[in-house]
């Protein structure tokens, strides 16, 4: 079955995921948010690759950071954006999903930035515009249910060559609630993708997915042995918002035993560095030793992520 995110050349047409797309895609990435970043260098804020074209952020979810560092990207890219207000939306008065996106395409859309709390929604827009011949829109994935979230994944590999130049090299933890985490479903896959030595996973067994292991990532429970060596730290949210029932005793016992303090950061390598994509809970996951410390490279990973989102949207665009 072909990747609905190619076209028949391999060229990228949307970003659904990065589970199934090549390591040469995913460095090209990488490589262009390089340029918009030395452009940002070079004190030049605007470029007029995608003058004229209209892009809609459609967050069907809160996310206050994530569609804020969309807009900046697209406006950086000299395009007309149009945040639409979904809790007053025509989808709020009963209209159905595809029926919102085909009214938008009639208002001449070239790209939907879609937030939503169904896993799959990105993908069920990309198959209704190819089915109705609007092959030249374009669908970016800004995290759907606990499916995936690309564009971080993509701002996380960057950060990681950034700091630590290749991923050939690295043994990288993912701490926390990986469970419901489309993050980290992302990270696990762009790793594996670009060739990271190991990818761990750290947390309890009520917050860590059974399929880890086929995943290629080693599982496990204590954080003191998983965090042994490690150069790539990243802490993840608890997603109470996505959790049935009690699956932790209380967030005091948690941070106890899974919270990033300094004395357990001590346990990786001197030189390792610690990410987070927001928004933080500390002294729930982490400590605020430990996130305003020297290792700490979150705020680097927000700056990263506006040219990463630049390099997405050219390259949908056929601009890179």
């Amino acid at each position: 079955m072909p990747n609905p995110q190619l076209n028949a050349k391999g060229e990228l047409t949307h970003l659904l995921a990065i589970d199934g797309l090549p390591r040469e895609v995913l460095t090209h990435i990488l490589d262009t948010a390089a340029s918009f970043l030395g452009l940002a260098d070079r004190e030049v804020k605007k470029v007029p690759l995608l003058r004229g074209k209209s892009v809609f952020n459609l967050f069907f979810e809160n996310s206050t950071r994530t569609r804020t560092t969309f807009e900046i990207a697209a406006k950086r890219l000299s395009a007309d954006v149009i945040n639409l207000d979904i809790t007053r939306s025509s989808t709020a008065k009963g209209e159905t999903l595809l029926d919102t996106i085909d009214n938008l395409c009639a208002m001449h859309a070239d790209m939907f930035v879609v937030r939503h709390a169904a896993s799959g929604a990105p993908y069920l827009i990309a198959e209704h515009l190819r089915r109705m011949g609007h092959d030249d829109i374009h669908v970016v994935n800004a995290g759907d249910g606990r499916h995936a979230h690309p564009t971080q994944g993509l701002l996380d590999m960057y950060t990681i060559r950034h700091f630590k130049r290749n991923f050939e090299s690295l043994t990288v933890a993912i701490i926390g609630d990986i469970l419901h985490s489309r993050v980290a479903r992302s990270d696990i896959c762009a790793l594996t993708t670009l060739g990271a030595k190991e990818v761990r996973a750290i947390g309890p067994e009520t917050l860590l997915p059974a399929n880890l292991a086929s995943m290629g990532v080693k599982v496990y429970h204590d954080m003191e042995k998983g965090l042994r060596d490690c150069d790539v730290i990243i802490m993840l949210r608890l997603q109470n918002e996505r959790m049935n029932g009690a699956l932790l005793p209380s967030a005091s016992e948690y941070f106890r035993h899974y919270g990033l303090t300094p004395g357990k950061l001590a346990l990786a390598k001197p030189e390792a560095i610690v990410m987070h994509p927001g928004p933080m809970n500390r002294g729930v996951e982490i400590d605020s030793a430990v996130a305003d410390g020297a290792q700490a490279v979150i705020l680097d990973q927000v700056a990263f992520g506006i040219a990463v989102r630049m390099a997405v949207m050219s390259i949908l665009n056929g601009k890179k």
